[in-house]
């Protein structure tokens, strides 16, 4: 995540077209708003439109816009999501599920810089910055014919692959506490390490969005001050690997040494770092370390 972090750093303050990829729930649209507002184009709109929630005849004319009487229910006109992001970042969203016909008229756009409002005659100028996202493999949509390969090459200047939460898990942490932070308006909790420890063993099919959602009941739910795995959602109870799952089943002691090692792991053996992140001092981190015998190995 710092190297994706970095290349955002980087590509933000250009104008090229940037592609990001990952599951549902990773946190692309994240990226996208990043992007905008590391960009020059910050103080400007940051335009998003999910290009799978809509039919095609809808789509375009919440991009393009249309005229007065292009179509049954069009009263008046309307601009689209195109002109409102003049100047700014448009972002679309599931760029995969666009239908092949709103793939020509988007290709055209992006190229010409210029389009028309459904049922319009007189071609408008726009000037975004595109940021697009999907979770498809748009390889192999392009084989089946599914996606335009001059679109994909337009929109993929910049490529940045967001890997799934089970694959990081040592953002879950990080990323756990500031959801319970986040959700203070609930109530002011800390995540206790019981909890943390199934939320480490799960695998998160449905990523960031899920821990967030995982996180939000938890506060709600929960009685004490301290969040415990009972007040997590059952499937992520139930779907803890059985090492964790017994570490949060078993004694404080056996927790919070599971708990300090996760933690070294997170900053590579940095016990400044790790103390910081665990809210003690240092000498308290050291006399833990002794007292449970973590030997160096077992977090490098």
């Amino acid at each position: 995540m710092q190297e994706i972090l970095r290349i955002i750093e980087r590509v933000a303050p250009t104008d090229s077209a940037v592609l990001v990829l990952g599951e549902s729930g990773t946190g692309k649209e994240l990226v996208a708003r990043a992007i905008h507002e590391h960009s020059l184009r910050a103080e400007r709109p940051f335009v998003p439109i999910h290009c799978g929630a809509l039919p095609r005849e809808v789509l375009e004319s919440e991009l393009f816009g249309h005229e007065k009487g292009a179509f049954t229910g069009a009263v008046g006109a309307k601009p689209g999501l195109v002109e409102l992001a003049d100047g700014g970042t448009l972002f679309l969203d599931e760029i995969g599920e666009m239908e092949p016909d709103s793939q020509v008229k988007l290709l055209r756009a992006l190229e010409t810089g210029t389009f028309f409002r459904v049922g319009g005659t007189r071609p408008r100028r726009v000037d975004v910055r595109l940021v697009a996202a999907t979770n498809r493999d748009l390889a192999e949509a392009m084989r089946q014919g599914e996606f335009r390969q001059d679109l994909y090459y337009r929109i993929n200047t910049i490529a940045i692959q967001l890997p799934p939460l089970r694959e990081r898990r040592e953002d879950i942490a990080l990323l756990a506490r500031h959801f319970v932070e986040g959700n203070a308006n609930y109530g002011v909790k800390r995540l206790g390490a019981a909890a943390l420890a199934v939320l480490e063993g799960y695998g998160w099919p449905g990523n960031v969005r899920e821990l967030q959602h995982a996180i939000e009941r938890a506060v709600i739910l929960g009685k004490g001050d301290e969040i415990q795995p009972e007040d997590l959602p059952a499937e992520v109870i139930g779907g803890a690997t059985p090492a964790t799952a017994a570490a949060a089943a078993g004694s404080l002691e056996g927790m919070e040494r599971q708990h300090i090692v996760a933690t070294l792991r997170q900053v590579g053996g940095h016990r400044g770092k790790a103390a910081a992140l665990l809210a003690i001092d240092p000498k308290t981190l050291y006399r833990k370390i002794s007292t449970y015998r973590i030997a160096p190995e077992e977090f490098r």
